[in-house]
């Protein structure tokens, strides 16, 4: 399969080294869009890949699916444009939070996008017990270190917001796209509970998802150590799209 990659940072650059650089013979990232070609050049020779910095000849190459690794802002601008065309692989959740891509992405005519559930894990259940009407209320609770959610010291947990999903991704739009794909999968932007907690003795990010309705009710948590060429990134966010292009090649589907 040959795949078409947006995005050359951490999570990029993770992709471009265990596909091309490892063994998966069934996986090939062979086309890059960048904005910047002279900064990226060297990942042509590195990786064995074209670089594009025009996005019409980027989309017009020979790729089965596209996989975007930049950001919210570059998928808000240019997701419409590939959605119409190509495949999709997409890890900046939170852009669909935008009603009006939302839209775009659902409508009649779009090609299949894929959404990797990126720092938490537990969809195949939510959207299992969602089926049917059988699913009433989800809350997702997220921990996280004090300094990354707010400037002022605390000495205990701090619940520094609690409402819901379309309103957390409003207020802290770096720390809650995990609240997206929970959203989507589940009850919706709208009906989706959330609850983020400050804490000044956490090191690494703790997600608890609570669900319940006619199919019975469920509880699961996730801590996730931190992608070792940023820290800023969750090492399972890496995982989920990695796992998701392992899948799509896959003739063996599971859940």
């Amino acid at each position: 399969m040959n795949i078409g990659l947006v995005g050359s940072g951490a999570i990029g650059q993770y992709l471009l080294k265990n596909i091309n650089k490892g063994s998966n013979e069934d996986l090939n990232v062979t086309s890059v869009y960048v904005r910047n070609y002279d900064k990226y050049k060297h990942l042509e020779e590195q990786y064995n890949v074209e670089l594009f910095t025009d996005l019409e000849k980027f989309l017009a190459a020979d790729t089965d699916v596209i996989v975007e690794a930049a950001n919210v802002e570059t998928c808000k601008e240019i997701i419409p444009e590939i959605i119409k065309v190509k495949d999709t692989v997409m890890i900046s959740i939170g852009a669909l939070a935008d009603e009006e891509l939302l839209k775009t992405v659902t409508a009649e005519g779009a090609k299949t996008l894929h959404l990797p559930s990126g720092g938490i894990g537990g969809l195949d259940l939510v959207q299992n017990a969602r089926a049917l009407g059988n699913l009433d209320t989800v809350t997702l609770t997220t921990r996280k270190p004090a300094g990354s959610l707010i400037d002022e010291p605390v000495e205990e947990e701090t619940v520094v917001f609690e409402g819901k999903a379309k309103d957390a991704i409003d207020k802290f739009p770096k720390n809650m796209n995990i609240s997206i794909i929970l959203s989507l999968a589940g009850v919706g932007i709208d009906k989706t509970n959330v609850v983020l907690i400050a804490d000044p003795n956490a090191t690494l990010n703790k997600h608890t998802i609570n669900i319940a309705g006619n199919f019975g009710d469920a509880e699961f948590t996730m801590t996730s150590n931190p992608l070792p060429e940023n820290p800023k990134t969750s090492s399972l966010a890496a995982l989920s799209l990695y796992a998701t292009l392992e899948r799509l090649a896959d003739n063996v589907k599971i859940g």
